[in-house]
């Protein structure tokens, strides 16, 4: 008897739009006016894990993705907790300063070394969709 594995995804919808959005350089303001939407409605869709296949393509069209793209791009823990963890100040972003006089490492250091592991984490997801869309064609 054959087994067949299932595996779950991990996937936000509207994390993957504001994944997308960011990289792509554009505000919420901005994709708000192009879409005919209000920027608190991006900012709702940003914050649920499933919409619609409407809106979906709505939101694909205005970004330039496939629909596909959205509904299955993975969330990565890493990409989460930075992204959840930067902070915003009036110049700018900002990190929040800390006591380093216990700590044996450079803060800096590893701020790279996990900017690196989501680099080639993204790296990996890219190549992986484009896997998955040669496979579809």
């Amino acid at each position: 008897m054959e087994t067949k594995e299932q595996t779950v995804k991990n996937t936000h919808h509207g994390h993957a739009i504001k994944r997308f959005r960011r990289t792509l350089g554009i505000k919420q303001e901005t994709l708000a006016s192009e879409m005919g939407l209000s920027q608190a409605l991006i900012s709702t869709y940003e914050q649920r894990k499933v919409l619609n296949d409407e809106v979906i393509e709505h939101f694909a069209k205005a970004l330039n993705v496939a629909p596909k793209l959205i509904k299955e791009l993975e969330e990565d823990p890493v990409t989460v907790i930075i992204e959840n963890n930067s902070i915003e100040t009036n110049h700018g972003k900002g990190y929040v300063a800390i006591d380093n006089s216990t700590n044996h490492y450079n803060p800096v250091e590893k701020i790279v070394e996990l900017c690196e592991k989501l680099l080639e984490r993204e790296q990996e997801t890219v190549k992986l969709l484009e896997k998955l869309l040669k496979d579809k064609e």
